[in-house]
This record gives C-alpha cells, sequence and structure tokens, in this order.
C-alpha cells in the first residue's frame, strides 16, 4: 500500500477543487480588495449576502497557510502584508483578535488560538519565501506565548484580556494542539531543540491534565473540570500529529493513549451507514452531538494516512474504513462546484451551507498529508 506517489483519481480530483474552485474564489469573491483580507464567510449560491461585521486575523493567517503551500504568492504575499497592518496590538503586544469591517480593533481579548496560528503561517510562509519579516514575527509572537500564556503548571491558558494580566478562558485542548502543530512547523525550519523539548513538555500535560483514562481520548476540558466532551475530529487530528513525529512524542505515553483515543473513535463516532464522524461523544461512546463537520472529516482521512492504523483495529466495521473510501465519501457528500457544505446532519441535511474563510486550511492540510504519505491506492 505505502508505495509510490498518488496517481489516484480521487487525489487528483481533490487537487483540481483546490486548485479550480478554492483558491480562485477566496482570491476574489471571498476577497476584500480594500483591506487585503478574506471575508469572514460568503454564502453559497442562492444564499442572500450577510453584511461584514468584522474580518479574523486567525482567518487571515489560516488563508496565509493556503496561498502559500499552493504556490500563490503574490496572493500570500498580500496577507502577510494585511496581518501585520491590520492585527498586531502596538500598544500592548502579540495580536487582536479582530477588527470592524472598517478595519478598526474589535475584539481585542488576547487568545491562543490565534497567537498558535500566526506561528504556524509564519513558519509556513518562510519556509517558502524565505521572507525575514516572516520569522521575525514567528519569534515575537513564540515570545508573547511563551511569557503571556503560559502557566505555572507548563499548559497554556486560552482567552487573556487586552493587556494580558488577566486570565479570561483557562487552558483548553484544542489551542494547545494547535500551538503543538506551530511549534512542528517551527522546528522543521529552524531545527531548534527548544521546539522538541517544548513539544514533550506539552505532551506531559496532556496526559496528567486531559487524558481520560478509560478511553484514552483527550477531552475538550481539563478533567474534573466540566461535563466530559469527546470530539472524534479532535483525536485523529491528534493522532495524526503526534503518530507522524514518534521522535518528539517517543519519551512519553501521549501515542499509545492516542492509540486507543484512535479506536474508541472510530467504533463509536464513525457512521456505519454513511462514514461520516460526528461532532460529539460522552465517556460511554454515545452520539451527544450528530452533526457532520467538513473539518472532522478531514482529519479521519489525515489519520488514515498513518501506516499503523492498519493494525490497531480488527472489528469488521473499522477495517471497511480505508483512506480510498473516506475520500469518496468526502467529495460526493462534502464537495460542490461552488465550494462545500460546512456541514450535515447525519440524514444528510444541509446543516450550514456557507462558507467560512477558516475552512480551506483543513482541506488543504489533508491534502498535503495525502501527498506526503507517499501513498498508492
Amino acid at each position: 500500500m505505502y508505495q509510490s506517489k498518488y496517481t489516484s483519481k480521487l487525489i487528483n480530483e481533490l487537487r483540481q477543487h483546490i486548485t479550480g474552485v478554492i483558491l480562485p474564489l477566496w482570491s476574489t469573491r471571498g476577497f476584500n480588495e480594500i483591506l487585503s483580507l478574506p471575508y469572514d464567510i460568503i454564502p453559497a449560491p442562492g444564499q442572500a449576502a450577510l453584511p461584514t461585521t468584522r474580518y479574523r486575523a486567525m482567518a487571515c493567517v489560516r488563508q496565509l497557510y493556503v496561498f502559500s503551500v499552493a504556490g500563490w504568492y503574490d496572493h500570500a504575499d498580500r496577507l502577510f502584508e494585511s496581518l501585520r497592518t491590520w492585527f498586531l496590538d502596538i500598544k500592548h503586544g502579540g495580536w487582536n483578535y479582530s477588527i470592524d469591517s472598517q478595519g478598526v480593533p474589535q475584539e481585542t481579548k488576547k487568545d491562543l488560538y490565534t497567537h498558535a496560528f500566526v506561528v504556524f503561517g509564519c513558519a509556513e510562509y518562510f519556509q517558502r519565501r524565505g521572507t525575514q519579516d516572516a520569522l521575525d514575527l514567528l519569534e515575537e509572537t513564540l515570545y508573547v506565548i511563551e511569557t503571556r500564556f503560559k502557566t505555572h503548571t507548563g499548559l497554556y491558558n486560552t482567552v487573556l484580556s487586552t493587556d494580558f494580566k488577566t486570565v479570561v478562558i483557562g487552558p483548553r485542548q484544542n489551542p494547545i494542539m494547535h500551538l503543538s502543530e506551530a511549534y512542528l512547523s517551527a522546528y522543521d525550519i529552524q531545527h531548534n531543540s527548544w521546539f522538541s523539548d517544548a513539544l514533550q513538555s506539552i505532551a506531559e500535560q496532556i496526559i496528567m491534565k486531559f487524558i481520560h483514562r478509560p478511553t484514552g481520548c483527550i477531552a475538550e476540558l481539563p478533567i474534573g473540570c466540566g461535563p466530559l466532551r469527546i470530539e472524534p475530529g479532535h483525536q485523529f487530528e491528534w493522532f495524526y500529529i503526534a503518530s507522524g513525529e514518534l521522535d518528539i512524542f517517543k519519551c512519553n505515553d501521549l501515542s499509545k493513549c492516542l492509540n486507543s483515543a484512535y479506536i474508541f473513535s472510530l467504533r463509536h463516532g464513525v457512521s456505519p451507514r454513511t462514514g461520516g464522524v460526528c461532532a460529539a461523544l460522552n465517556e460511554d461512546g454515545h452520539i451527544t452531538d450528530s452533526n457532520e463537520r467538513l473539518w472532522a472529516q478531514t482529519e479521519l482521512c489525515r489519520a488514515l494516512t498513518i501506516p499503523q492504523t492498519l493494525h490497531l483495529t480488527n472489528d469488521t466495521f473499522s477495517q471497511k474504513i480505508s483512506l480510498k473510501t473516506q475520500l469518496s465519501r468526502f467529495k460526493k457528500r462534502f464537495l460542490r462546484d461552488y465550494g462545500w457544505v460546512e456541514s450535515l446532519a447525519q440524514d444528510g441535511a444541509i446543516v450550514r451551507i456557507n462558507m467560512p474563510s477558516t475552512t480551506p486550511y483543513h482541506i488543504v492540510t489533508m491534502y498535503n498529508s495525502l501527498i506526503q504519505a507517499n501513498i498508492e491506492l
């Protein structure tokens, strides 16, 4: 199975959809030429356009990643300049969450999610453009993360006040996961052992504070801090991140836990009928949110590129969930000639049809994972 480069029709069609539909859409109709920023959301055909109320730094930097890896460098350059122009907080440091339709800072609380994606986007942009300004922004943002968001226990707070002095929301797994993703990208361009040490520390804290021991799953909140919510998409995402970097994570048990999380999520969180990944489960494996969001499907596909998935399960249903089958389902159920469907109900009804500017990141990371895996379908 793991032999040569993809020549599959499914992979070629996915690439064509990215280059022929998604990139043109977000560089024209989905792009404000005056501010040089992607709109937060654009409607599908037949939907009424909603008034623009904000532009988010995180959306800008996710699209910076998308256009950088696609080689659309002129557009990527514009996004990088807009990121610096509109979202830097000159007074307090770090990044504002959003600006309003006129470019005035709107949501100014500091969130780890945005800062993590700035590191990630700048690393990916620098890798392809070699722009020193991108590396400088990466290092400045890294300093803010480590000196402002990091707690005395080694975790990271999720949201801080505008001036960083007050904790608004404590640690959550999702922004810490994306911080891990960002640090891996930074490590790829700098090969600094500091990043591998930081990632090992993050893994140890995740094991201590977020792992639900009976299932091995990573909860959304620290264990004991609220109702247990398990999102299968996040288990697949963590599984992919950790399994692809065994040299970094081999000093702890995170990969072992995530093997269990992968099995649990596959058996309980994937529909036997459609192959769709549900939004959330409880600790008993019962579905608590049955909607199937596009991003969770891409994370299952990424997880299926890891060779060890072939040996983790032995039940009939799990063995029927192949990468080829999931890619075919993804194309049929979620991709459209105008873009994509953001979320479906289990019966196939459209839950959300408008298209957020952050979603192309998920489609492109899935495509890149397929290419990097070097699989023959």
